[in-house]
């Protein structure tokens, strides 16, 4: 039982009858990442200059109107902000249908992949606070191996494998909020690389959105570095464009 500043949690493998408190946790986590993403892209000196623009035709065409110039600048923000999510559900939407479907299967009965939840006392009942899966992956994938968010091949330029070329691949990692900020977040990091030195993966590697600064520090602290970085999702490719979000691969040597 692992603690800070009183707050105590148990770190466990997944068991079926986590089921719904974990897909319930994971929409919950992707989905939160729609408004940092949506402010972001709405501060982009691009996107400001866009908005202003398309205010003051607002305000012309309007004769003058406010009314029209708020309204024009308020349609733009709407259209980041549908883009922001369509890329963020799409994704959610994707592993709840594929890996997630069944996590049993295509993760406990695979002894190359691990799913895990923390566990805590929440008003007198115990809660799943946090959740982190690995993939093993062979060496042989890493020059064809499709990347989560747009099914696009990541070149060879980035494989550094060791051995027989084995290594994990970390997702799904999700904290709730109102356990932030207490360890818990690298307690999982740290059950993922300790199941990848035991399963003698040469290293871990994981995607992340770039509005998610918190875990991208996080994950800087363990050592993790930068590998790739590019802009296409699974969503129409207008729509990544004005979202403006990065998807970075970081990897650690273990």
């Amino acid at each position: 039982m692992a603690q800070k500043n009183n707050f105590q949690f148990s770190i466990r493998e997944y068991s079926p009858s986590d089921q719904h408190e974990v897909k319930s946790l994971f929409r919950d986590g992707i989905l939160e990442h729609v408004y940092p993403a949506f402010f972001k892209a709405m501060s982009h000196p691009d996107h400001v200059g866009v908005a202003l623009s398309i205010s003051m035709a607002g305000y012309v065409l309007g004769g003058s109107s406010y009314f029209q110039a708020l309204l024009f600048g308020s349609a733009w923000a709407g259209l980041l902000y549908y883009c922001c999510h369509d890329i963020y559900e799409g994704y959610m939407m994707r592993r709840l249908s594929t890996d997630m479907a069944d996590i049993q299967a295509n993760y406990l009965e695979n002894p190359d992949n691990g799913f895990w939840v923390a566990e805590a006392d929440v008003n007198g009942q115990p809660k799943v606070v946090g959740i982190v899966a690995v993939t093993g992956k062979r060496g042989e994938e890493e020059g064809e191996r499709f990347d989560d968010w747009n099914g696009g091949v990541i070149g060879e330029e980035f494989a550094q494998d060791a051995a027989d070329g084995s290594y994990g691949e970390m997702s799904h990692t999700v904290v709730v909020f109102p356990s932030r900020r207490k360890n818990l977040g690298s307690e999982l990091t740290r059950t993922a690389l300790d199941f990848c030195k035991e399963r003698g993966y040469a290293r871990l590697v994981l995607d992340v959105s770039s509005p998610q600064t918190a875990a991208i520090s996080l994950y800087q602290k363990f050592g993790f570095v930068q590998t790739a970085s590019h802009s296409n999702t699974h969503a129409n490719r207008w729509f990544s464009k004005l979202a403006r979000i990065n998807v970075m691969r970081m990897e650690k040597f273990i």
